[in-house]
């Protein structure tokens, strides 16, 4: 796999990050996150306008007919100026899950909208019990005279805030495995509570209480749900992890220029060796972190399934463990004016926090490793 960008690539990246410099500083966040926005709309359109929703979607559903690289590279400018808006939740997560599960005429109604950006949608598959991994599932969709009526709750939704519908995972007694169906927010029996999360985001808590929708809302075929939300949620891990890259490329930038600029004993402290060893220590966990970036975008591009979840797996794990590591130090590497609120470098880790529990965390994540590394030694032993 070539990890070189060819010119559209270099295009795309330099674009969104001209934007985020120029839009995103680190005051205008902060006026967004003051005054409680999900979702800046003048933001989101622009991101429509751009083609940044649409990069990763078939030109024959109103994309642009990128890849995975396009998404990354967008997240990972995203990344650098903690961007709040949904772009991980609803134009990746749920964008990729309905284009993964949906029928040619599912896809042909509603894709060119979320490209566009003139709708948003959310994939509702987290519940308390699985902790941000797509099963167990207890929601229940229990068949009626004209369709379904679904039951239950769903948690951490991201982008749900204000989404205007959701793709919903639930548990159908006609039909073996997860089955997906499309609700609009509007859905009377569906209720939704707004979750601040401590990054400046927000997601949802979804309570449907015998949501009835028809025959129709079934995304795709009955109790084939699950290896849709697997391949939206490897390409949202894939740009959640991008974010994090990102994040601490910015985080270190900031260090680097803090400790040429503080000065102690005459000097600036950034001569110190013991704090040279600790920003190469931090370097070397963005090098190791960016590494895996590239190693999970290859999988998920030409690996089978099984080898592609352990990817997933293990990039979530060691990236988000860098991403806390050298977050927590740059914050340590400032002193007292990386504790506070109102400076930017302390805003990384937060999102760095944030992002170990989205989509399962790093232990989680080392279980799953460990699980299917001790099926493949099993194996192993059955054929020796």
């Amino acid at each position: 796999m070539d990890f070189n960008l060819n010119a559209e690539q270099q295009l795309l990246q330099d674009s969104v990050r001209r934007f985020v410099e120029r839009e995103y500083s680190f005051e205008a966040r902060t006026t967004l996150i003051s005054v409680h926005s999900t979702c800046d709309p003048a933001h989101w359109q622009t991101f429509g306008d751009n083609g940044w929703l649409a990069a990763a979607l078939p030109e024959s559903c109103g994309g642009l007919g990128g890849t995975l690289i396009d998404t990354v590279l967008i997240a990972r400018e995203f990344g650098r100026a903690l961007v709040l808006e949904p772009y991980l939740g609803c134009a990746v997560l749920a964008a990729q899950t309905l284009l993964a599960a949906g029928t040619e005429s599912q896809k042909m109604s509603w894709l060119p909208q979320l490209a566009d950006g003139s709708l948003r949608m959310a994939l509702a598959y987290g519940e308390a019990q699985s902790r941000g991994l797509p099963e167990p599932v207890e929601v229940r969709a229990r068949p009626v005279s004209n369709g379904y009526a679904i039951s239950g709750t769903k948690t951490l939704v991201l982008g749900g805030a204000d989404a205007d519908g959701f793709i919903v995972s639930a548990r159908t007694p006609d039909a073996d495995g997860i089955t997906l169906f499309l609700v609009h927010a509007d859905t009377p029996g569906l209720s939704r509570r707004v979750l601040p999360l401590h990054d400046g985001t927000f997601a949802a808590e979804l309570s449907f209480d015998n949501v009835a929708v028809t025959r129709d809302a079934v995304l795709g075929q009955p109790g084939a749900g699950l290896a849709a939300i697997r391949h939206g949620l490897a390409h949202a891990t894939a740009a959640l992890c991008a974010e994090l890259v990102g994040g601490m490329e910015k985080a270190i930038e900031l260090t680097a220029d803090y400790l040429k600029l503080r000065k102690q004993f005459g000097v600036p402290i950034g001569s110190f060796q013991a704090l040279q060893h600790r920003i190469a220590d931090m370097a070397a966990d963005l090098e190791i972190a960016r590494s895996m970036l590239y190693a999970l975008v290859a999988s998920i591009q030409n690996d089978t399934e099984p080898a592609r979840l352990l990817a997933v797996s293990q990039a979530k794990s060691v990236i988000g463990r860098a991403a806390r590591a050298v977050c927590a130090q740059a914050i340590q590497l400032h002193g007292g004016i990386g504790m506070t609120e109102e400076y930017v470098v302390g805003h990384y880790y937060k999102r760095a926090v944030v992002a170990d529990v989205l989509f399962g965390t790093s232990d989680q994540h080392d279980s799953l490793c460990a699980a299917q590394l001790q099926k493949e030694l099993l194996q192993e032993d059955k054929h020796a």
